[in-house]
């Protein structure tokens, strides 16, 4: 991730001497997996739905997310919801854990 052969040896050389190679192998796995979900994501074009584009606008622009194609085929925030998603972001990893469990239920009928 550093783009460095230098900075990625040191800190594979760290996590080996601190965990073992069987660790350092899986925090590669990991992190080649995430790369793969971003790309894959990115590429397909997947939109944001609206409450998560409102929490992470801040957050979107400081990473230059926006900047992505994919960012196109999600929906423009007005400017109500703009200043709605400015002032929920601070509670924006509760919320969408709230949002993700009510998900993950399955209908009680």
């Amino acid at each position: 991730m550093a783009r460095s052969a230098q900075r990625v040896m040191a800190a594979r050389q760290s996590v080996n001497d601190a965990l073992g190679v069987a660790a350092m192998i899986d925090a590669a796995a990991v992190i080649a997996n995430f790369q793969r979900m971003v790309r894959i994501a990115d590429s397909s074009g997947i939109p944001l739905d609206e409450p998560v584009l409102m929490m992470t606008q801040g957050i979107r622009q400081q990473l230059g997310i926006n900047q992505f194609a994919a960012a196109a085929n999600s929906p423009e925030l007005g400017w109500g919801k703009r200043i709605l998603g400015g002032a929920l972001a601070p509670f924006a990893t509760r919320i969408m854990r709230r949002m993700a469990k009510g998900r993950s239920q399955p209908n009680e009928r």
